[in-house]
């Protein structure tokens, strides 16, 4: 191209952004400033950046919801896909534009199926409460399946709050479930050992960072295994919970709770906190092509006679179909289901996790 051409294309560009006023207020004064700061003698390379720069900015409903735009070395838009915590806990309000309906269902707690193995199967569940410790010593395998369901809906939102560095409120209802199923156990006619239920209502305050502190949690939680005495285990609590991310690929999630108080003649477990523990930390590691996920677990009981939990769950970058992968847990400690709450054990499975929906 000759350099007659190249100021004809300049000059023909400038004309266009002195008649067309709608242009020119979209476009950024300093990004024309920059351009020619930055490329004072590469035509090409200015006229590129001059082009991007009078590119019309997308309003919110043009965005992707797997997606944002954010601006690159050129002064252009660049797409970027959403970091975990962002889809996670919708903190870009993308999910459910129509605020009179409920927001559909999405992804809690990792959903998985595993083949697991115990050191130590509890064969005689017990409790510090008198009448609530099996008599008999049961009969399991140490080979069983286990599976988690978790999901949570929408219930409602309000922006632009800002108060306190907070930007957003959003509400959640939030329901997980937990089997352990002695499917292998065909003398016994492969009963489920126990299955924990596991509601929860979530107030999520969203700060708008791109990085670091991203969100607050406030929850409600209620756990219960729905069994009869004595094998009756239950307990509420409320937990504050807060949300760090990095490079839109790490993710780091602490919390500490409160045991609500509960009538001594109907605790079934009064020790739960010494064993299950007062806080938690779940630190997630996920590339962002999403082909694979590591999140470690680790529970304590913050005392001096320390009690802990660690369980590390691994999405291997192995398909199968387009809804699931091949999944890996480990797990050590205390608590591996409610009514272990006070047992120790070590456990290994391998199975399959649902991709998120």
């Amino acid at each position: 191209m000759t350099v007659a051409n190249r100021r004809f294309r300049i000059t023909l560009c400038l004309a266009a952004l002195c008649a067309s006023p709608v242009v020119f207020a979209q476009a950024d004064e300093e990004r024309f400033l920059a351009c020619a700061k930055n490329y004072p003698d590469d035509n090409a390379q200015r006229l590129k950046c001059y082009d991007a720069a009078i590119k019309p900015v997308p309003g919110p409903e043009a965005q992707p919801e797997a997606a944002v735009s954010e601006p690159d070395n050129d002064g252009a838009s660049a797409t970027v896909p959403r970091s975990y915590l962002t889809r996670a806990w919708n903190l870009d309000d993308k999910a459910n534009p129509d605020e009179s309906k409920l927001g559909r269902l999405r992804p809690y707690r990792q959903s998985y199926l595993v083949v697991r193995k115990s050191s130590n199967p509890n064969n005689q569940p017990g409790s510090v409460v008198p009448g609530h410790s099996v008599a008999v010593p049961g009969d399991l395998d140490a080979l069983e399946a286990k599976f988690m369901l978790s999901f949570k809906a929408d219930i409602g939102s309000q922006r632009d709050i800002d108060f306190l560095g907070l930007k957003t409120l959003r509400l959640w209802a939030a329901y997980t479930q937990q089997s352990n199923w002695q499917v292998f156990n065909t003398r016994n006619s492969s009963p489920f050992r126990e299955t924990n239920y596991q509601p929860e209502l979530i107030a999520t305050f969203g700060t708008g960072n791109h990085s670091g502190l991203k969100m607050i949690n406030l929850g409600l939680e209620h756990q219960s295994n729905g069994r009869p005495l004595p094998e009756s285990r239950s307990w509420n609590r409320v937990y504050l919970q807060g949300g760090w991310e990095w490079n839109n690929s790490t993710s780091i999630l602490a919390r500490g709770w409160w045991r609500l108080p509960e009538n001594p003649l109907k605790d079934d477990n009064p020790d739960i906190n010494d064993y299950i523990g007062r806080a938690d930390i779940l630190a997630r590691w996920e590339p962002l092509d999403k082909s694979q996920a590591v999140a470690i677990l680790l529970r304590d009981n913050l005392r001096m006679r320390n009690r802990g939990f660690v369980q590390i769950d691994w999405a291997l970058p192995f398909a199968l179909g387009n809804a699931a992968r091949v999944h890996a847990q480990f797990s050590s400690g205390y608590g591996e289901s409610l009514i272990d709450y006070n047992h120790r054990q070590t456990t290994f499975g391998l199975g399959f996790s649902f991709r998120e929906w």
